[in-house]
């Protein structure tokens, strides 16, 4: 079995000062490196992991290591590995598989080099390794599943599925494929949904993508978003944090659309507009998914559009926007700069892609920023932990993780933060947990 495959070795030294820089900002997870350091709680366990090949990630799978794990790193997607970072985990005894600009081959290629370490635990995000291996054991072979054999082989996957302890994922995405799984019978072990953790979706989904999707729409145009015109869809957290950001970077007008009523309703209520994509289609500059739903974006909406309208999607699967349909019926196109494709539709009208419908913050821009990440990647390395800590007494469900566990992330963040906040008094404790006491 292959050990590695990355871009360029030579470029780990730029990688380990940007594992570093990463490392200065991660208070929570440095603390949790340092325990695992002296416990080692996962000592002789194999991790196979998907996810983006980053800086913070480095820092997740370092503590990982560091608790005794032997990891197994394929990326999440073709365009988010920072290959210098990729480089350095490889001189630090990582196994990684994973470059930038990937192609379809490739990547399942890698999700295979993952599966092929035969896990006790998976970590994902978007549920590509634990995805693959289920489609593995169910004798689903699709042409994702036959890239992911050429590295893994023919093994008994059923019985590969069956030792495996359990499963993290962090996506919303994710989260909604497991469950789906689980309500159809086809989950074949506990998934931990890393991503429904307080300190995961509430700072992660909000705050950090908030910022870094408009930090990679920023790098690929250089557009000023003042005056602009934004197109929100989706308004979950995601959404809520795009759409809160673009106000304040001061575009003139943010559309919401949404399927959902309460969310729809709450957005009307935070002071965005609301109103159907196919009316949005030709009123926006500048349109950013967020959803993680198929074809939000049509080409029936692309063609409504102004000419010079900029899409991007911030969703984890570059499915949100009709990519097919604009390739297919488009009368040219050309990449006028990095990650952005100007497409000439057959109206006469221009418009511009970027990072080919694909995570605009990870492809044209460095992912989330280092403080939120280190709520959520603790929130990975303590799951693993309590997959192992609770070997043989998870059923094959998908399972938040405990809510001390979420509170003393947070707990663990404020105090590096050097914020102190209140606790309940005896008396308070007793009153709020009590149902004889009156008014």
């Amino acid at each position: 079995m292959v050990e590695y495959k990355v871009k360029d070795k030579s470029l780990a030294s730029k990688g380990k000062l940007q594992i570093e820089w990463a490392e200065s900002h991660m208070p929570v997870l440095m603390a949790i490196r340092e325990r695992f350091i002296r416990e080692k709680p996962l000592k002789g366990i194999k991790i196979a992991a998907s996810l983006h090949v980053t800086k913070e990630t480095a820092v997740l799978v370092k503590t990982l290591a560091a608790g005794g794990a032997e990891v197994y790193l394929a990326p999440s997607n073709p365009l988010s590995t920072q290959d210098d970072v990729a480089a350095a985990l490889v001189e630090e005894g990582i196994h990684v598989y994973a470059w930038k600009g990937m192609n379809n081959r490739e990547y399942y290629n890698a999700i295979g080099f993952a599966i092929s370490s035969e896990p006790d635990i998976t970590l994902d995000d978007g549920g590509d390794v634990a995805g693959t291996l289920h489609k593995l054991a169910l004798g689903i072979i699709d042409e994702s599943v036959k890239y992911a054999l050429e590295v893994a082989g023919n093994r008994d996957y059923v019985s590969l599925v069956k030792r495996v302890l359990g499963g993290t994922e962090e996506t919303t995405t994710g989260v909604i494929r497991f469950r789906a799984m689980e309500r159809d019978g086809k989950l074949m072990y506990p998934i931990i949904a890393v991503n429904d953790s307080y300190t995961k979706y509430l700072f992660d989904n909000r705050y950090g993508t908030g910022q870094s999707t408009w930090d990679g729409v920023i790098r690929a145009t250089n557009i000023l978003i003042a005056g602009k015109v934004v197109v929100v869809a989706g308004y979950g957290w995601v959404g809520r944090g795009v759409a809160m950001r673009a106000r304040g970077l001061g575009a003139r007008r943010v559309i919401v659309t949404e399927v959902n009523p309460i969310r729809a309703l709450e957005a009307v209520f935070d002071g965005f507009e609301v109103m159907p994509m196919s009316e949005a289609a030709e009123i926006g500059d500048i349109f950013i998914t967020a959803t993680g739903d198929i074809r939000v974006i049509t080409f029936d909406h692309i063609l409504r559009m102004k000419n010079g309208a900029v899409l991007a999607n911030t969703g984890h699967f570059n499915v949100e926007i009709d990519v097919e349909a604009l390739e297919r019926n488009a009368k040219s196109k050309r990449e006028i700069r990095p990650y952005v494709v100007e497409y000439l539709l057959p109206n006469g009208k221009k418009v511009y892609l970027l990072a080919e419908g694909r995570l605009v913050n990870l492809s044209a821009a460095e992912g989330h920023p280092s403080e939120v990440m280190d709520m959520s990647f603790s929130n990975q390395a303590l799951a693993a932990e309590y997959i192992l800590r609770n070997k043989g007494k998870l059923m094959p469900r998908v399972y938040r993780l405990p809510q001390d566990i979420d509170e003393e992330i947070a707990r663990l963040k404020l105090t590096a933060m050097g914020i102190r906040f209140d606790s309940l008094t005896e008396e308070q404790a007793k009153y709020i947990s009590s149902w004889e006491m009156g008014t």
